[in-house]
């Protein structure tokens, strides 16, 4: 499915909100759309944009062609071996033009934002035959300019390290408004080089790419911007992540367009910061991986990042206990799968992981403070976390609510 036709698809269904009349990108779409319905705007700066696609599980879930329960279990079953096709004219390159970043209505989102920023582009590179796609937030600094967010040491971070150390430039592509199968699957941590493969095993078909001008292969979409990351840096942010706050300004690789190919109508797509796509696409994607890493130490059924917790710092993970000890087996592995991970509470099959008050009262008939609170001091946690300390170390906190083996007739629950 392209990204035009989920748009239709939205449409028909009846679940997408249009805007007929012109809004501006600096803060008034942010705002029109911060209510997390998909939207479509038909003329900002001219062009369509569309917003909150992916804005909950429930989307997310009928995307995927899965249902709620079984989405970690499905995502981490799935082999990243789909196959890769490469074509030779795709719908993206019916226009091409010189890189003009104020030609797209990219937003500015909140009044103290430094800049407007592409949330929604993905940045793909290759280097010794191996290839990297992921979503990055890019500041623009200029018509053919981007400030953009490395995070050490994740891959694309390397790969620009590695080019400079070579004395090289890093070539990239930027890729606007992708299939949401194929840009949810470059979001989930699989093997280094293999987002393709496992966008192609999600979406049951072959992942046609077309070649740019610099080499780099992007899959079909609605708008590519060419370039490469050099040695100039420049600040970036301040940025609202998925806590809703401000993250700090950091002094962050350029990136310098040499081109810009689209559709002839194209549909820019735009992630609202702090928004529930924003936290969907960042931290369900982790949800597969936690639940691997819990299945090899104990008998994981289920695991869920919380939208409370941003989806990102706290997790209920399900298990069936065989051991007194298989909870904090189970604490330990999603923190190491997960070295975010702050808060994960570790329930029965009979809680509801999807609901917070079930998982509250897990925690109010099953735990003791003494007994069953586990406490990490002075570990790797996440920058994005406001109270952590600058260099993003915290304490974690892992919580068993569940039942004692051999007792748990006591706390059967007589719902009917």
């Amino acid at each position: 499915m392209s990204f035009g036709s989920f748009i239709d698809q939205l449409k028909a269904d009846g679940n997408l909100i249009e805007i007929q009349e012109p809004v501006s990108p600096e803060y008034d779409a942010a705002r029109i759309a911060g209510n997390e319905k998909p939207h479509l705007f038909h003329s900002i700066n001219g062009c369509r944009v569309a917003a909150n696609l992916l804005s909950s599980r429930e989307a997310l879930c009928t995307t995927l062609r899965i249902c709620r329960e079984d989405m970690a279990g499905y995502l981490a079953s799935v082999e990243p071996a789909g196959e890769i096709k490469l074509v030779v004219d795709p719908p993206t390159k019916e226009i091409r033009s010189k890189p003009d970043l104020s030609k797209l209505p990219v937003f500015t989102h909140f009044k103290n934002d430094p800049a407007p920023y592409i949330t929604a582009g993905v940045l793909v590179t290759e280097m010794d035959g191996v290839m990297n796609a992921s979503i990055h937030r890019m500041m623009v600094i200029g018509k053919d300019k981007l400030a953009v967010r490395l995070v050490a040491p994740r891959h694309t971070y390397l790969m620009h390290k590695k080019a400079l150390e070579r004395g090289e430039k890093l070539p990239v592509a930027i890729a606007i408004g992708l299939d949401p199968v194929v840009l949810f699957a470059i979001c989930t941590r699989v093997p280094e080089g293999t987002e393709f493969r496992y966008a192609s095993a999600l979406q049951g078909a072959p992942l046609e790419v077309f070649e740019c001008d610099n080499g780099i292969r992007v899959p079909h979409c609605e708008i590519v911007l060419e370039g490469y990351i050099g040695e100039e840096t420049a600040d970036e942010g301040p940025f609202v992540d998925i806590t809703g706050t401000y993250d700090r300004v950091r002094s962050e690789p350029v990136i310098h367009l040499t081109g810009m190919i689209h559709r002839e109508d194209p549909i820019y797509h735009a992630i609202i910061p702090s928004g529930s796509e924003h936290k969907l696409l960042m931290g369900v994607p982790y949800e597969p991986r936690i639940l691997s890493a819990v299945n090899g130490v104990s008998d994981a059924r289920n695991v869920v990042l919380t939208k409370g917790g941003c989806c990102y710092f706290d997790a209920v993970v399900q298990i069936k206990k065989q051991t007194e000890g298989d909870a904090k087996n189970a604490m330990l592995a999603a923190f190491a799968a997960h070295p975010s991970l702050k808060n994960v509470v570790v329930v029965d099959p009979d809680i509801n992981i999807y609901d917070p008050s079930d998982v509250e009262f897990a925690i109010a008939t099953r735990v003791l403070g003494d007994r069953d609170v586990l406490m990490i001091t002075n570990v790797r946690g996440s920058s994005l976390d406001p109270i952590s300390a600058p260099d993003g170390t915290t304490t974690k906190i892992g919580i068993d609510a569940t039942m004692p083996l051999g007792a748990e007739e006591e706390f059967v629950r007589v719902l009917e």
